[in-house]
């Protein structure tokens, strides 16, 4: 890494995978983390999903090869103020622009800074004088001035995993000032596209702001800046490639085949989240069985869509309107031998999901908005590169920025998305290959470990600036 030593590398992340749990069925921001720690040994730190009524103790250590878990519980109360209340139903719904599920209670930001005051009294014994933090997600943007405030020096980074918003939709939080200040303690700011980039450089140079010399404040010692970056994630690409074809021996792939009869596959995979567009998605399957006749009897869509954030009424609400529309599509199209849409409202393990999109003729992505989308770099890697399916992906998604050879959509056009998923079924068998090849090339160069390795890189680098300052 940029001929710079890695003493040990610290992760934090609002949720920390348990060593026990199986590798192949963790999402994104896990893979990514481990992938890191498993290469430069370290800690990662978080909790652990268990909720107490009580104030958290201290920090549980399980060790897995090089990788220390060290996992707290949190208090029930402080669970859903801070992630069910401030993270997902303040800020989620502001970087993802969908401010009809927007709500802000002071209540709720307050406990948000008190869980991340206790995140950063819980790591601090656990530092050590070289090491180097790197923390994930939005449910952490305090935590670097709380680790500051309490005399922590080494270097620290934050990656975000959802899009950063632009000044007039952040505007809509009423303490936008305190999160970009609070960003802006990080020696290192990363990003999924150069959009969120350009947004977090609008928001840090607003006068209401001061700017990020000012704003930063570590303003006194010229050596401690904020460096702000795209680094955007990726896939281990030859992993999901192999997984997907020891995936298509799996009874569970086999069981899926061998009920289409033949037919082609569309495939969709999704948390149910409003942010995904899946309610736009059917009436786009709708749209394209109305209008499309040739592929009533000879195409399926698969909508895997497992339940998050359970008992929340928002979430609750796409669940039943999905349900809805599947039995009235089903009631317009379906023949005795023939089922158009079968939604699935439960988890597969990443293995069996690459057996599923290496099978499929259509990938189908289409968020409303989406940070990166790794489910669209997964299903092109599970491809095969001699006879690929093709991917419809949604221009709302930082993926899309990256696989410009996909088709790309908005996924609030339906009757465009029903067009271009016809052109997906209907395209030469050339076409197919050269987009995908030329996707896979952008993948391999924007892998998993280049997205690692240019973050910590740059992490490194202050260190060293430090250093030379000192």
């Amino acid at each position: 890494m940029g001929g710079s030593i890695l003493t040990r590398l610290v992760a934090v992340s609002n949720r920390v995978a348990s060593p026990r749990s199986d590798p192949k069925s963790a999402g994104g921001l896990a893979v990514g983390v481990m992938s890191a720690l498993e290469e430069y040994g370290g800690v990662w730190f978080g909790w652990n999903g268990n909720t107490t009524h009580g104030e958290p103790g201290d920090p549980n250590f399980e060790k897995a090869g090089n990788v220390t878990f060290a996992t707290i519980d949190l208090n029930q109360r402080s669970y859903d103020l801070y992630y069910n209340g401030f993270s997902n139903t303040s800020l989620w719904p502001v970087c993802h622009y969908l401010l009809n599920f927007f709500r802000y209670d002071q209540r709720e930001y307050d406990e948000y800074r008190r869980v991340n005051a206790l995140f950063a009294r819980k790591l601090l014994p656990i530092l050590q004088p070289d090491d180097v933090i790197w923390v994930h997600d939005y449910h952490l943007i305090p935590l670097a001035s709380e680790l500051r405030r309490a005399g922590v020096t080494q270097p620290i980074g934050f990656f975000l995993h959802v899009p950063f918003p632009d000044i007039e939709m952040l505007r809509v939080l009423p303490v936008y000032r305190q999160l970009i200040r609070s960003l802006c303690a990080y020696d290192v700011v990363g990003f999924h596209t150069p959009s969120d980039l350009r947004a977090f450089n609008e928001a840090v140079a607003q006068e209401d702001i001061g700017g990020i010399e000012r704003a930063d404040r570590r303003k006194k010692d010229p050596s401690r800046r904020t460096r702000a970056d795209v680094f955007p994630i990726g896939i281990n690409v030859e992993d999901c490639h192999k997984m997907a074809m020891e995936s298509v021996e799996r009874d569970s792939v086999k069981r899926m085949v061998s009920h289409l009869h033949n037919q082609d596959l569309i495939i969709g995979v999704d948390r149910l989240d409003y942010s995904k567009g899946l309610e736009h998605r059917f009436d786009a399957i709708e749209t394209l069985f109305e209008n499309y006749f040739e592929h009533r009897n000879k195409v399926s869509f698969i909508q895997i869509a497992p339940t998050t954030r359970s008992g929340v009424r928002a979430y609750d609400d796409i669940r039943n309107n999905l349900e809805q529309a599947t039995g009235r599509i089903n009631g317009k199209f379906a023949d005795i031998d023939w089922v158009p849409i079968r939604y699935l409202n439960r988890a597969f393990d990443r293995s069996t999901l690459m057996g599923f999109f290496r099978e499929a003729s259509v990938g189908l992505v289409t968020p409303i908005r989406d940070g990166m989308n790794l489910v669209s770099k997964e299903f092109v890697a599970s491809q095969d590169p001699e006879n690929p399916g093709v991917l419809v992906l949604s221009t709302m998604a930082g993926a899309a920025q990256e696989l410009t050879d996909a088709l790309l959509i908005n996924p609030y056009d339906v009757d465009s998305v029903a067009d271009n998923i016809h052109k997906a079924l209907t395209m030469p068998l050339g076409e197919r290959q050269e987009r995908h090849q030329g996707m896979i090339e952008i993948l391999k160069k924007n892998d998993i470990t280049a997205w690692r390795t240019r973050f910590l890189d740059a992490l490194l680098k202050t260190r060293e600036r430090i250093r030379l300052a000192s």
